[in-house]
């Protein structure tokens, strides 16, 4: 009777914005390949129920950290470096949104959403790059996998007023790809683009309806959790070895007919 190995057992991976939505989807995906899991938010009360649902299926930490201040990169670092010597995967997926027309568009909410879903992507790939060296051999390299978002592969329709989100998420998939040069061959740098998936960041346009929605999508439905997961445990399973400076659509083909 053969016995199997998780793709990921042994491995540790620190997932941003963990407690809701698209990461916490990603942490349940690398939690039931056998990863150990640390995740980070703003709100504790997400992490609190996240670590109450998740933590059935294997081993995981919650640490409350800003990851738009250098406070909240160096708060979670900390926690981290404290407990392992060596990160296999760093998912920078904490994001910040803001909507207004255009004319009323404050500055503030370019400070905020830069801040998280930019600066701090750099600033908490920079502290944890000794433990993802410390992880990477030559044949299975230390990952570092960022959430874009279609919204930055082409210019959302009008009427959606994430300036700041858009011009952010396109930065992310620039800042991957910089990034993915600069840290070969010990660091693969990929980006996830996800479309359509169920979040506290999509409720306003899910509003209208799951099903009206997915007749605007190719695959006639919006992303459920489980094609989050996948593809968050090939990017860090030895499966996508020589994958770097990718930029990865998870949409139902929405980039494809546009």
């Amino acid at each position: 009777m053969s016995t199997h190995t998780p793709p990921l057992a042994g491995k540790v991976a620190v997932v941003t914005g963990g407690g809701r939505g698209i990461g916490k989807m990603i942490t349940r995906g690398l939690l039931e390949a056998g990863a150990k899991v640390y995740i980070s938010s703003r709100k504790e009360a997400d992490l609190t129920s996240a670590v109450e649902e998740l933590s059935p299926l294997g081993e995981i930490h919650a640490v409350p950290a800003d990851l738009g201040t250098a406070h909240g990169v160096e708060t979670l670092a900390s926690y981290v470096g404290e407990r392992e010597t060596r990160v296999h995967a760093l998912f920078n997926n904490a994001g910040a949104n803001w909507g207004a027309p255009l004319e009323e568009f404050p500055d503030s909410a370019w400070d905020k959403v830069l801040s998280v879903n930019v600066k701090g992507v750099f600033a908490l790939t920079q502290a944890l790059l000794p433990l993802l060296k410390a992880a990477s051999t030559p044949d299975d390299p230390a990952r570092v996998i960022n959430t874009g978002s279609v919204d930055g592969l082409r210019a959302p329709a009008p009427g959606f007023n994430n300036f700041s989100y858009s011009a952010s998420k396109a930065a992310v998939h620039i800042l991957t790809q910089q990034l993915a040069g600069t840290l070969a061959p010990d660091v693969l740098v990929n980006a996830i683009a996800p479309g359509l998936f169920e979040s506290k960041m999509t409720a306003g346009i899910l509003s209208f309806g799951a099903d009206a929605i997915a007749e605007q999508i190719p695959l006639r439905r919006i992303g459920r959790p489980e094609d989050m997961a996948g593809i968050a445990v090939f990017l860090m399973s030895p499966a996508s070895s020589y994958i770097t400076g990718a930029v990865i659509p998870v949409d139902g083909g929405v980039i494809a007919t546009r």
